[in-house]
């Protein structure tokens, strides 16, 4: 699949769980549930939590980064739910794309009244 063809699965599974759940609720459930959708119903292969690691003159330098869920090796996907999305969540992302040298990410607020105004994709232009 190309990143395009994941992130469409993505906003499928995205919009499919606001419908059922709503807004509000923790990250952490949305992404629990994102997980769940993308593996069983989608078939994908999704990493959660993982970790990324900034390498520096050779040497693997662990600074904490985590990101939400790493969809088929090609897309970061990064869940929020937030009042107000600050600029420091797109950077976020994108610190997380730069350091995987992967292309596509996308960030998806879930505590919007239509989810369609909390989604961004975010490109890395390597």
């Amino acid at each position: 699949m190309t990143e395009n063809e994941i992130s469409k699965v993505v906003l499928d599974a995205a919009f499919e769980i606001h419908r059922e759940l709503g807004r509000g609720l923790l990250e952490s459930v949305y992404e629990a549930v994102m997980e769940y959708e993308l593996i069983n119903t989608y078939g994908l292969k999704v990493k959660r939590q993982q970790g990324i690691a900034v390498i520096w003159k050779r040497i693997k330098l662990d600074l904490g980064f985590r990101s939400d869920l790493i969809v088929e090796d090609k897309v970061i996907v990064e869940l929020k739910s937030v009042e107000i999305l600050p600029p420091v969540y797109p950077k976020q992302v994108l610190t997380h794309l730069r350091l995987t040298k992967l292309k596509l990410g996308m960030l998806i607020n879930f505590n919007v009244p239509l989810l369609k105004d909390g989604i961004k994709r975010i490109i890395n232009n390597l």
